[in-house]
């Protein structure tokens, strides 16, 4: 069975708990399976890396490192602030498609 999240890649998200609580950022990976996601610029940490090849330098980097999608919520630009969501379907000429939408204000996500 396979395992599912609240977050999608691209989505703005906002921290609600750990060392960068309040922050926001995009995502940029999702790893449904261990329940995971890497967020741009958020829960850095530093890789001591050895160089592979001749010429290449070896040194300290940091990198995002992947959080417990749990510990971030949707974050709505209307409401300003991180939320929770609401499916609609919306009719799309003869189509209809399934939106998320804030619970708050009702804006599409």
């Amino acid at each position: 069975m396979a395992n599912k999240t609240h977050v999608r890649e691209g989505d703005t998200v906002m921290v609600i708990s750990g060392d960068d609580k309040g922050q926001t950022g995009k995502v940029l990976e999702v790893s449904p399976k261990e329940g995971k996601v890497i967020v741009e610029g958020l829960n850095k940490v530093k890789k001591h890396v050895k160089p592979r090849r001749m010429g290449e330098k070896g040194g300290i980097i940091e990198a995002e490192a992947p959080m417990y999608a749990s510990k971030v919520q949707i974050y709505c630009s209307g409401c300003k602030k991180a939320v929770r969501i609401k499916h609609k379907f919306v009719e799309d000429g003869d189509k209809t498609r399934k939106v998320r939408v804030c619970a708050k204000c009702g804006k599409t996500l």
